[in-house]
This record gives structure tokens, sequence and C-alpha cells, in this order.
């Protein structure tokens, strides 16, 4: 059976700040590159194959670290990308929260409802398994898969993973240095 390990880039300004981040493309800060640390420490004794990381630059530096000087091959593919929160793109959160409750809830976390000239997670959804249905046949019993992502493209990788329900999928909130482990 294949292993399979997804964590979740570091932490960047925008998440610090509370800012839709999206598509935009900043790196790990110095606590980033941290969690990022701490991600390689629990797979210090896990040799990966195969990775995978989006074309985002805190996905691939936080691939980089967890991999060390490892000669893994590493594949970038840009449907495990961040959520692309159209408008809202650098938008501080809780300013949106606070202006327009309604419409931030429903943009923010709703399955179905994109936010304006963005996608919803049911459309992240749509590409990541696309992405997984590429890529998981390919994999080998012996294989051991690495995947560097993001909060809302890990969502339905979950979901894929362990037939969350939508609400469940959802409401996943990131916790810093989580690895979800998986065998297929």
């Amino acid at each position: 059976m294949a292993k399979v390990y997804i964590f979740r880039h570091g932490q960047t300004s925008d998440n610090i700040s509370h800012t839709f981040s999206g598509f935009r493309n900043p790196p790990l800060n110095e606590n980033g590159i941290e969690e990022a640390r701490k991600v390689r420490k629990k797979l210090k004794d896990v040799k990966a194959t195969k990775a995978y990381q989006s074309d985002q630059i805190r996905s691939q530096q936080t691939l980089e670290i967890v991999l060390g000087d490892s000669a893994t091959r590493v594949i970038t593919d840009p449907r495990i990308k961040e959520r692309d929160y159209g408008d809202l793109t650098g938008f501080s959160k809780d300013e949106l929260a606070r202006l327009d409750p309604k419409s931030y809830e429903a943009w923010h976390r709703s399955y179905d409802v994109a936010p304006p000239n963005g996608e919803s997670i049911k459309m992240v959804e749509v590409r990541v398994l696309d992405f997984l249905n590429d890529a998981v046949p390919t994999w080998k019993d012996d294989d051991v898969i690495f995947i560097s992502a993001s909060a809302n493209s890990i969502r339905p990788m979950r979901r894929y993973f362990e037939k969350l329900s939508i609400e469940e999928m959802c409401s996943y909130e990131y916790i810093p240095g989580e690895v979800f482990e998986y065998q297929i």
C-alpha cells in the first residue's frame, strides 16, 4: 500500500495579518520556516519516493525544508494551490467580517458560494479531485508520497481520503505542523 503524507505550507505574512491570500505569492515568514521544520522533524524517519507541491512559493519553500537534501522526485502541480479569492484577494478577513458578516461567512466557508471573481470550495474540490484522479493511479504499493499544499486544497484531499461530509470538509481548521497520513 502506498503511504501518503499531506501537510500545509508554513505561515506567511498574509496568515499573520488575516489577509485573503489566495493566488498571491507571499513567502514563508520566520514562523512559517519553523513550522516547516516541525513537519520535517515529524517525518524525519520517512523517506518520500515522490513529492508534490503547488506552483506557489509557500508550498515550494515548505516542501524544500521538509525534504532537506533528499533526492526525492518533486512534481509541481497548480491544481493543488490555494483557493482563488478573486476580488477579496489582499483584503483583510477581519475587516470584511466586521463590515459584511453575512457575505464574509458565505465566501469564507460555504461549499458552493464563490467570492466575486473567485473560487468556491466546490470549485477547488473539482481541480483537486482532477489532480488526485491523475496522480493516485500512478502510485505504486511501495511509494511514499509527500504533498505540500494549502488549507483549501487540503480540504478536498481529506474528504477524498477520509470520506468526510461536505460540512466536515468545510469546517476543517489548520493546526500548524499537522501532518495527515493515509495508506491506499
